[in-house]
């Protein structure tokens, strides 16, 4: 788990922010919901990078 691994999550996370904005101002709430979850899943991939880092040093 490296740097590859962040640069996905932050790729993870802006794809979701994405969505989130097409979904809301297309009206469309599954693209919107899709959205919110990737970026979810991306935060909390990235929380876990985090405390990775923290037990290597």
């Amino acid at each position: 788990m490296g740097l590859d691994d962040k640069i996905e999550n932050k790729a993870q996370e802006a794809t979701g922010k994405v969505k989130q904005n097409v979904g809301e101002a297309t009206d469309d709430k599954d693209l919107q919901a899709e959205g919110t979850a990737d970026e979810k899943s991306a935060n909390i991939k990235q929380a876990g990078e985090k405390i990775k880092d923290v037990f290597k040093k």
